[in-house]
């Protein structure tokens, strides 16, 4: 792996670092998920369909998923705090400003459309960049483990969210909004405080030879990192699109809604957050075995998918999603600590933002596409099942992350061969 650039602090951070910077991908989490247990009632109360009421969900992820390469870029040129405390306070100022347009004459749908647009751009700059935070703070053995403990933490907010929103809504159904300024206040206050960014020895580069350096980056690496952002995408895109399909099973075939669904929900993704956790506190930076839980979670992934049209029954079903979740829990880490790792302390912000933006597609794409093809399932199923087990071959042919080495002003540089290096 990857020696670390001079930048880097050499210092172990501590727990009240990490847990802080766990936080706030919970944060970002909960802006999306815990609406929608309240988007019946924003239905009626705004007196649109379902399609509009969808776009409160839509136009949230799609402008957070655009606007992450910016804030990866941002993190680089003025450092990882100033952009994720920003973030944060627009993120609490779009929730604001969309519980007033909830409240407003009884409810402003336009209003509340473009508030939430704010809160998208705003969340852009929170989970992706203390990603990057976490891989210029901890080093060595020790970055494995905290990604992996950011990744629980993002699937710990998943499963928080429906439940959380639905007790949130006994209150009113706009009063999540409200909730949200008083998370990001105390996370901005925290990071601001407890937090030490890793000094720059070099002032940023000039943005013309940032630029050269990215390409360079992409022109090396950009086959097995194409795999690697894929594959990221793709066990999103799986992850999300199965919990959708259950949560249409539980409503349809057993009645199932409320805060009861969410818990049972909650199964599959707290099996992928003890597994994000339990893989990222033992791969450390050991590529080779990192390679192979990725090949191992996507071809787990692959099998348990092509079990669920067979899966006519809740628990057979709720067992099947779950090893998807293991799956996935396996992946996540690796991919999140590989690609982190891969690029120095200068462009690594960017290049990280680039991979949780195409992850965020995968989230916002898994629910439509599964709704969209649900009358045939086995296409569906089996064929994803088929396009998993290939990325799997093609993460076995193709992953294999360059090492660097230091070069002789003390940065840290590629090291070049003809043919890919074998895993460290």
């Amino acid at each position: 792996m990857p020696q670390e650039n001079n930048a880097q602090t050499t210092a172990k951070p501590s727990w009240a670092v990490l847990i802080t910077l766990s936080f706030i991908p919970l944060i970002m989490v909960l802006g999306n998920s815990m609406l929608i247990p309240v988007l019946p009632t924003a239905e009626k109360v705004l007196d649109v369909n379902a399609f509009q009421v969808s776009l409160l969900i839509t136009l949230f992820s799609i402008p957070a998923a655009l606007a992450i390469p910016i804030a990866g870029v941002l993190s680089d040129r003025i450092g990882r705090k100033k952009v994720i405390i920003f973030s944060l306070i627009l993120y609490g100022i779009g929730g604001l400003l969309a519980g007033f347009s909830a409240i407003y004459r009884g409810g402003s749908y336009g209003f509340l459309l473009a508030s939430r647009i704010v809160q998208g751009i705003g969340a852009a700059g929170t989970a992706p960049i203390a990603m990057v935070l976490v891989s210029d703070l901890f080093t060595k053995d020790n970055r494995s483990k905290a990604l992996g403990i950011i990744e629980a933490s993002n699937a710990f907010g998943k499963v928080l969210s429906p439940i959380l929103g639905s007790l949130i809504a006994l209150i009113t159904w706009y009063a999540m909004f409200f909730a949200f300024p008083l998370l990001c206040i105390p996370a901005s206050l925290a990071l601001w405080k407890l937090v030490k960014e890793p000094t720059k020895k070099e002032k940023p580069q000039p943005l013309t030879q940032y630029k050269e350096h990215i390409k360079k980056i992409f022109k090396r690496q950009g086959n097995w990192m194409s795999v690697a952002f894929i594959a990221g995408a793709l066990t999103m895109f799986t992850m999300f699109g199965v919990l959708f399909h259950l949560s249409d099973f539980l409503e349809t075939a057993y009645r199932i809604d409320g805060i009861k669904k969410g818990f049972i929900l909650a199964i599959p993704l707290l099996t992928l957050c003890g597994t994000a956790y339990f893989t990222g506190s033992h791969v450390k930076e050991n590529t080779r075995q990192m390679k192979r839980l990725i090949i191992i979670g996507l071809g787990l992934s692959a099998v348990a998918i092509a079990v669920i049209p067979w899966a006519k029954n809740a628990p057979l079903l709720i067992t099947a999603v779950s090893f998807i979740g293991i799956g996935n829990g396996l992946v996540l880490p690796c991919l999140n600590t590989m690609i982190t790792s891969a690029v120095g302390i200068q462009e690594r912000g960017i290049v990280t933002s680039l991979y949780g933006s195409v992850r965020f597609f995968g989230v916002a794409m898994g629910p439509p596409t599964f709704g969209a093809l649900a009358n045939r399932p086995f296409l569906l199923f089996i064929g994803l099942g088929v396009v998993l087990f290939f990325i799997a071959w093609l993460c076995n042919v193709i992953i294999h992350p360059p090492k660097r080495i230091k070069g002789k002003n003390g940065r840290s540089r590629l090291l070049i061969r003809k043919k890919p290096l074998s895993p460290a």
